[in-house]
């Protein structure tokens, strides 16, 4: 700007220049095919005398029209694939053909399948819970009531500080339901703990199954019957009963 200043440029008015025509103008503009031409191989229509094949039949002449290149592309890449894929399954034996992929699956069904058990086994309350007397069931609540039941409940149910639990006659109602909900929030008036925090769900559940099947046993020395004879009509009889100490003399005679 210091130069410009010390020696201004001298103002010179625009140069006129002669206007082109338009065929003369194209002629200079310069065209760059596009990706979409370029892709489906696609000539300008000047160069359409360039593509015609020398036979024509009845007027009627053909162009020598090149094949796409996103075909040519599309046809080599699946000829390369299946080379890779017939050396990585079946000659190289990296990967698992269908057969081996199934049992793959199966096999991890199984795994997901004991998973959701398992956690659906400690969603059980008192409300869903439900009566299963199958062996495993069975063995498992043995095992947790000789571990914390015996003492009060004797070793086959007997009853010794607790009640009889082998018999018709349930002091806080029977039913696999109303068993659960007793063994789960216990009864403290009673001396009766709850289990709740010692035991799972489905410890509770395998526990309250295996003392439903004590019933009709029968064992030595039983105590006598307590509370209200239990017998399963409709869902009444899964709610909570009142506590009894003792039933009638008619309730023990029927017995």
């Amino acid at each position: 700007m210091y130069q410009e200043q010390l020696n201004p440029t001298k103002y010179s008015g625009p140069v006129k220049e002669e206007a082109l025509d338009y065929d003369s103008w194209l002629k200079q503009k310069t065209v760059k095919p596009s990706l979409w031409a370029k892709l489906l191989s696609l000539k300008p229509i000047e160069e359409e005398k360039n593509l015609v094949i020398d036979h024509s039949y009845d007027g009627i002449k053909e162009l020598n029209n090149p094949v796409p290149a996103w075909f040519n592309f599309l046809f080599f890449g699946t000829m390369i694939f299946a080379a890779g894929y017939l050396f990585y399954y079946h000659i190289g034996g990296y990967g698992d053909l269908q057969d081996k992929e199934y049992e793959n699956e199966m096999a991890k069904a199984q795994v997901e399948k004991a998973a959701y058990l398992e956690k659906s086994a400690n969603t059980i309350d008192e409300n869903s819970v439900k009566f299963d007397n199958t062996p495993t069931v069975l063995e498992d609540g043995k095992t947790i009531f000789n571990t914390n039941c015996v003492v009060c409940h004797g070793d086959k149910g007997q009853g010794v500080i607790g009640p009889n639990l082998a018999d018709d006659y349930w002091l806080h109602g029977g039913g696999i339901n109303n068993v659960f909900k007793t063994i789960k929030y216990g009864v403290p008036e009673k001396g009766m703990i709850s289990w709740e925090k010692n035991l799972n769900p489905k410890q509770i559940s395998a526990v309250a199954n295996f003392i439903l099947s004590l019933k009709g046993s029968n064992p030595a020395g039983a105590k006598a019957p307590q509370g209200e004879k239990y017998e399963a009509k409709d869902l009444k009889d899964n709610e909570m009963k009142a506590a009894k100490d003792s039933v009638n003399q008619a309730d023990v005679t029927k017995k």
